[in-house]
């Protein structure tokens, strides 16, 4: 999957985004899941919990059928971002979130987490 496919993806889960996308003048991976990391906050600070776990599946998708730039850009923009989406949800709300986050995404937020970046 290309990043073209992914936007179209996402529509299928938030239809609206197909509009944000148009307007987007430098359009790349890093754009697309930027834009989808920024809905998925929002998600989370509306306690939208259908759409966000609707969304979290769409975002591992996203990231298995996705193309080396596509992955990569999931890795460095959504999985970077997760420590700050959910820094001020509630313990339970932050486990309901990361239980609906595919495995492999969980190895790459560990991996990053852990990692001293030295």
């Amino acid at each position: 999957m290309n990043y073209l496919q992914a936007a179209q993806e996402i529509t299928e889960v938030v239809p609206d985004f197909e509009n944000e996308w148009k307007e987007t003048q430098n359009r790349n991976p890093y754009t697309i899941v930027r834009a989808f990391t920024e809905r998925i906050k929002n998600m989370i600070r509306q306690n939208d919990r259908n759409l966000l776990l609707r969304s979290l599946q769409k975002m591992d998708k996203i990231y298995t059928d996705g193309d080396t730039v596509l992955k990569n850009a999931v890795e460095t923009t959504f999985i970077y971002s997760l420590d700050n989406c959910t820094a001020f949800c509630s313990e339970e709300y932050r486990k309901v979130i990361f239980s609906h986050i595919s495995a492999n995404l969980q190895q790459v937020y560990s991996r990053q987490i852990y990692s001293h970046g030295i």
